[in-house]
Formats: C-alpha cells, sequence, structure tokens
C-alpha cells in the first residue's frame, strides 16, 4: 500500500523534526530521501510550525546536519502567517508582533507596518516568544479588545527539549484567549491552512500531495483537514499503538522516512 500511494502523488509535504531528524541528528535515509525527490523532480516543502527561525536560519540548520535544503523548499509557520494576512490586509497595515526574529522578519518582509501601540493595530500575530512580558501581554489584549484580528502562528503548547517540556505558543495564546475572549485564527498545523499554501507554492493539487510526519495531532491531523494523502513515520513522537485512538487515522502507517525512499526507488 505505500509503495502505491507513494508514487500515485508527485509532491511531498514533509515534517521535520522527528521525520528527518531527531535532536541534532539525522535520521538514516532522510537525506537520500531528498536526492531521490530532486532525481525525479518531485517538488517538495518541508513544512515547520516553529515560529522563531527564518527560512533561511532552518536551511542553516539542517545543512549543518548535512542536508542539501534551500530556504525556497521550506515553509515556516511565519511565512505562511505572511502569505495568509496578505489576503486581506495590504502593504502598511500596522500589526503588533509577540514573537522572534522569525515572525518579525516574515511581517516585515510582507511590508506590514510593526506596532506596539493597541489603538493602531489592526491585527495581533502571536508567535513563541521567549522573551515574553507582562506589559506586553497587556498591549496585546488591549488591541484585541479594540477589535484587532487575533491570528497565532501554531497552536503548540509545549516544546519538547533536552531540558523536559517547556510552554509552547499554545500557553500565551491561553493567557491571550482567557484575557480578551477571543479564539485565534491557527495557521501552523494541525490547521490546513499552512498546506494549502504549501500547495499553492508548489502549483499542486490535493490529490497529488501526501503529506509525511510523525504527529497524529499535528502534521496527520492537518493532512487530513487539507484532504491531502498522509503517511506516519513511527520515528517520532507516535507510536503505532496511538493510531487506534484518533478519529482521523493515517492512510499508511511505516517504520522511517528511509522505508518511503525504498518504496518510491522500487517503483519502475
Amino acid at each position: 500500500m505505500l509503495s502505491a500511494l507513494v508514487n500515485s502523488r508527485r509532491a511531498f509535504l514533509v515534517d521535520l523534526d522527528g521525520v528527518i531528524y531527531t535532536g541534532s541528528r539525522p535520521i538514516p535515509g532522510a537525506g537520500e530521501f531528498f536526492q531521490v525527490l530532486r532525481q525525479r523532480k518531485l517538488p517538495f516543502q518541508l513544512i515547520t510550525n516553529n515560529s522563531t527561525r527564518t527560512g533561511t536560519q532552518v536551511s542553516d540548520h539542517l545543512r549543518g546536519m548535512g542536508f542539501m535544503i534551500e530556504p525556497e523548499d521550506i515553509l515556516t509557520s511565519p511565512e505562511a502567517t505572511a502569505v495568509f494576512l496578505r489576503r486581506d490586509w495590504p502593504a502598511g497595515t500596522p500589526v503588533m508582533v509577540i514573537g522572534e526574529d522569525g515572525l518579525v522578519r516574515a511581517m516585515v518582509g510582507a511590508g506590514f507596518q510593526l506596532t506596539n501601540d493597541s489603538s493602531r493595530a489592526k491585527v495581533v500575530v502571536c508567535g513563541l516568544d521567549r522573551r515574553l512580558t507582562y506589559e506586553r501581554l497587556v498591549q496585546a489584549t488591549g488591541a484585541i479588545r479594540s477589535g484587532a484580528s487575533f491570528i497565532a502562528t501554531n497552536p503548540d503548547l509545549a516544546l519538547p527539549t533536552e531540558h523536559g517540556f517547556l510552554p509552547g505558543n499554545g500557553a500565551t495564546l491561553a493567557f491571550l484567549e482567557a484575557a480578551t475572549g477571543a479564539k485565534p485564527t491557527v495557521i501552523g498545523k494541525p490547521s490546513p491552512v499552512m498546506l494549502e499554501i504549501a500547495m499553492a507554492r508548489l502549483g499542486v493539487h490535493t490529490r497529488e500531495t501526501v503529506m509525511i510526519g510523525d504527529g497524529l495531532h499535528t502534521d496527520i491531523l492537518a493532512g487530513a483537514r487539507a484532504s491531502v494523502a498522509t503517511i506516519l513515520v513511527l520515528t517520532g513522537v507516535a507510536t503505532i499503538a496511538d493510531v487506534a485512538h484518533v478519529a482521523y487515522p493515517p492512510d499508511v502507517v511505516t517504520d522511517s522516512i528511509d522505508i518511503v525512499r525504498r518504496a518510491l526507488i522500487a517503483h519502475v
């Protein structure tokens, strides 16, 4: 079934951590997987909810592990958020940003005007900010209560690190939701928006696309919501036992991305 699925698709959306690397170590066969895609001229996008880095910074990180990945091969949640906002908001729109370098650069690059003035902001965009202050939360609360649109790069509640789980962007969103009564529009996984933007970048349709991920509640759910085929790899957070407990199971479960690579090259 895996071989039939991957060889009936011409575009690949791929998660990062837990799929092509764990920690700072590449998963065996991941680099070769992208070589096969390039050899066969199969378009792909690496999809990450990380809102702190730019695509270039993610590319540099991956190159440090031996992956030949260009910034244009990557779609970060801030980049997707910028694309989403420009659908409704013109360049020059005052935007309040809670976030780090990746999100700030994406907003500036899209032509938005950054503001800390709650009365001027038309949009509040919230991503992970590890230097977040109470004052900043007060400003964002004021802007949202004054009518600013509330946008989230991703809803991740916690971040797995070598020091255990740390608060993610979802923790900040919970604060702002409680303080304002407003719920954000979420761009990153498990929302389908990010995948739809990736497919538009590649110029492909849902029936031509497959999402490969290690998270049932992020990657696989996003794929289901975007109506694309999904492959769960067991090198990350999910186990085979978890699959029975989700409403939207993957189309295929396999041990690793290397097995996906082998299925591609086995097809004549």
